[in-house]
């Protein structure tokens, strides 16, 4: 029997893997769950605050109720992250559903305004965990064949909250208060970590020596065809074939030195200039938005250099300017995303439930945008997908702005945004199975941990530099159609950044297929 008949074989007799196979079941069910309630949580504050702050006042610290959450979900990122490549994700898992819980018990027992900050931060912490904890999770167990399959599932998670969420907890609001909204969600905490955690358990610490992460099925069932496809691998090595075809046909030498584990004084020192820089946006004193700006990044830029890896600000091609593109395509969308009902609403004057609709379709064109990914992903290059999202977010960009002058339809502005959200879900997955790709099966959750850096940077930087246009606007007597507009233009101006950044991401999939082909067929 010829080697190749062999190995198809043996390939054939490994049983499948699915997501709902019964190996990953208990898995894909936990983190889908432990999404949900990420999203109820996240979707529901957004409905409840004002009655919150109506029913504990402290105004002036409304929008820290916020802020306290995204800051603090960079330190618990970074600290399980750190703590996944050491043992495991299971023990920072269980501790991220710990704090999240502590922190909604806190938040829905709060006397006051500051006490609901804490109860937020202690939720961050616990939120920025679990993400870096599921792509550590996708990268060690899954096959990387179902990893974009499992991104679309993640993000069909969010649209049963995205439709539900908001009218469910105005419901539970009005009939029993808000607290109810804070404390019900802990049961659903209690189940996804019931399910999630054995699965994770299993994965247990990573080997000491790195290696490309590639098909665990395969791995547990060791054949002599699997030496042959990992040769065949465009990724595999970085000094190989794969590699040489993906740089031109020339051979790479080793990869750089292990990167050094992130220190959580850095990430702690990252919040604190990030939480400065976003003061200074807020500000409407001149001279106090230099200070603040010039503090934060002194404080900010050298502890965030030393925990993305090297080259990401330059944009070096591969993993730097993947974790890159991330936090620009953030920074495009959830600036504008941020200011999108502002418009829809008080620009346009449209009605509250017309404003519900057109929240929920991006959601939907999202999920749309993830599965089709996902379907095409074996098929298609991951970049394309990058580059196809930003193109579609900046048109949908440009669509909102259009949509604010005089006399235009306002079903441009329910097109633009839906357009938005399907480049979204085109874009975002990508760039998390890149990152994987690109990771070391020892260094998954330093790897997740920056892409999610980039998350909470982008999206916490969008959201500031736009309402730094809206300040702007009030200061120079400006319309607030104008301060929108200019959020866009910024918005905008991160998307253009990105697609720039986008022909420096990693190739995989067919394209640098066909180019290690041509390399062994010249060889």
């Amino acid at each position: 029997m010829s080697a190749p008949a062999h190995a198809r074989r043996r390939a054939a007799a490994v049983p499948p893997s699915g997501l709902w196979s019964p190996q990953h079941r208990a898995l894909t069910t936990g983190l889908v769950l432990t999404t949900t309630f990420i999203a109820v949580e996240a979707l529901a504050v957004l409905t409840i605050m004002p009655r919150v702050a109506h029913d504990l006042g402290g105004l002036s610290l409304y929008g820290w109720v916020f802020s306290g959450f995204m800051l603090a979900s960079l330190v618990g990122a970074v600290a399980a992250g750190r703590d996944a490549d050491r043992v495991g994700p299971a023990r920072p898992y269980l501790a991220g559903l710990a704090l999240f819980a502590a922190g909604l018990a806190v938040a829905g027992l709060a006397p006051s305004m500051a006490v609901l900050v804490v109860g937020r931060c202690l939720q961050g912490l616990g939120a920025g965990a679990t993400p870096a904890l599921m792509y550590v999770a996708i990268g060690r167990r899954l096959p990387e064949r179902v990893r974009p399959q499992m991104m679309a599932v993640l993000s069909s998670a969010w649209v049963v909250p995205g439709l539900l969420g908001p009218l469910l907890s105005a419901e539970v609001t009005r009939a029993f208060g808000w607290r109810v909204v804070f404390l019900g969600l802990i049961p659903l905490v209690a189940l996804a970590g019931a399910l999630a955690l054995p699965p994770l358990v299993r994965i247990g610490r990573p080997p000491a020596e790195g290696g490309a992460v590639r098909e665990p099925a395969v791995e547990q069932q060791p054949s002599p065809a699997h030496p042959a496809a990992m040769e065949d691998s465009p990724s595999v090595g970085r000094s190989g074939v794969g590699h040489a075809a993906a740089t031109g046909g020339q051979p790479a030498p080793r990869g750089p030195a292990r990167a050094p584990e992130h220190a959580l004084g850095d990430a702690l020192r990252t919040a604190v200039g990030g939480a400065l820089l976003l003061e200074a946006l807020a500000s409407s004193s001149a001279a106090l938005v230099a200070v603040l700006a010039a503090a934060g990044l002194a404080v900010g830029v050298p502890a965030l250099r030393r925990l993305l890896p090297v080259g990401t600000l330059a944009a070096r091609r591969g993993l730097p300017a993947t974790i890159l593109s991330r936090g620009l395509l953030t920074f495009a969308f959830f600036g504008a995303d941020a200011y999108v009902t502002l418009a829809f609403t008080t620009v346009l004057h449209r009605s509250t439930t017309a404003t519900g609709a057109f929240i929920t379709l991006p959601t939907l064109t999202w999920t749309v945008g993830s599965w089709l990914q996902a379907r095409l992903s074996h098929s298609r290059e991951g970049r394309g997908f990058v580059r196809a999202g930003l193109v579609l977010l900046l048109g949908g960009i440009g669509g909102m702005a259009l949509s604010l002058r005089p006399g235009v339809p306002v079903g441009v502005a329910f097109l633009a945004w839906s357009a938005a959200g399907l480049g979204m879900g085109l874009a975002y997955a990508p760039t998390s199975l890149l990152t994987l790709r690109e990771a070391t099966v020892d260094r998954t959750g330093w790897a997740s941990a920056s892409l999610n850096l980039a998350d909470v940077l982008g999206t916490a930087l969008g959201t500031g530099v736009g309402g730094g246009a809206l300040v702007l606007a009030s200061n120079e007597g400006w319309s607030l159609s104008t301060g929108v507009t200019v959020a866009f233009a910024l918005a905008a101006a991160g998307a253009i950044a990105g697609l720039a950044v986008s022909r420096r991401l990693p190739l995989q999939g067919v394209e640098a297929a066909e180019r290690a082909k041509r390399v062994s067929w010249a060889a």
